[in-house]
């Protein structure tokens, strides 16, 4: 089984769930999931945890994002992208300045309310599921942020601007807002993600180039490891005599951090110096405790 974070070059016409699937197949492993989900008619970067780093998804999918977007203004649809059926037609009377003034408006933290069409659950149900039985529901508005906006074209009623936001933001609905607060209404024509945290477009694979290279068996070389993500931490490399308590994930010796107890995560390396778990030091307790268990050694 491999285990690690693969970067996915998400193509049209997929979705995540469909790009799971596709490499459990081309892997021939039943352990992986995505780190933040893209819409079928978006593309780009989609990092993805094989075996046990299928335990970093939620740390991944707090990362930052960036997105390059192609907003159409004058049109509202209801899925807030134009692959939806269009709702409303109007008038884009707004001057280029106008239009950036409207979208820089949105640069720091604001309240967004997320699309029908989303995976979000109420009261047990997914939000797409309930739009596509006509229903729509209220839905609470959710604090994200805007850290970094800039336009790459301008021609109206089209324009593309790149968007650097925190997880949870929907560009689809920020398209909507941007299209509501000129007066005009606006959709999401295109998106690609081109950044997911650390990684970036330049490293991403196409599902095609996943299957040659695991045929040609040199994959595992594409696979960041987990150890990678907590490269900031100090590293601990158990005794033989202290294997015991690796071995059941028990604490470990404060000796271990005498020398390090300003650092609160430890990566944690068994008597092989092949990686384990990450530990927390507890000062409060004065104990090093498991954090997360990657891998117990036999």
């Amino acid at each position: 089984m491999i285990n690690g974070v693969i970067n996915i070059y998400k193509e049209k016409g997929y979705t995540s769930a469909d790009v799971v699937a596709r490499l459990r197949g081309i892997l021939h492993q039943k352990k992986i999931g995505h780190t933040g989900t893209l819409d079928p008619e978006a593309e780009g970067v989609l990092p993805v945890c094989l075996g046990y780093a299928t335990k970093l998804v939620e740390h991944l999918t707090d990362k930052q994002k960036e997105y390059v977007c192609t907003i159409r203004l004058g049109v509202c649809t209801d899925t807030e992208d134009m692959s939806g059926t269009v709702t409303g037609e109007r008038e884009v009377v707004c001057s280029e300045d106008e239009f950036t003034s409207a979208l820089m408006s949105f640069l720091g933290p604001y309240d967004q309310v997320p699309p029908m069409y989303s995976a979000l659950k109420q009261n047990g149900k997914r939000l797409y599921e309930l739009a596509r039985e006509g229903v729509t529901v209220e839905r609470p508005a959710r604090r994200v942020e805007i850290f970094d906006l800039n336009i790459q074209e301008i021609s109206l009623p089209r324009s593309v601007f790149r968007v650097r936001c925190s997880k949870g933001t929907y560009i689809r609905s920020l398209c909507r807002d941007i299209g509501e607060k000129l007066g005009c209404g606006a959709a999401m024509e295109k998106l690609l993600r081109s950044m997911s945290g650390e990684f970036t477009l330049d490293t991403a694979l196409k599902l095609s180039e996943v299957e040659a290279l695991a045929k040609a068996g040199e994959i595992e070389k594409h696979v960041v490891l987990v150890e990678h993500f907590y490269n900031d931490s100090p590293a601990i490399f158990v005794r033989t005599e202290d294997m015991k308590y690796l071995r059941n994930g028990n604490p470990l010796p404060l000796s271990y951090v005498r020398e390090s107890t300003s650092a609160r995560l430890f990566r944690v390396y068994d008597d092989t110096d092949k990686f384990r778990a990450v530990y927390r030091y507890d000062e409060g307790k004065d104990v090093l405790k498991a954090e997360t268990i990657y891998s117990l050694p036999d």
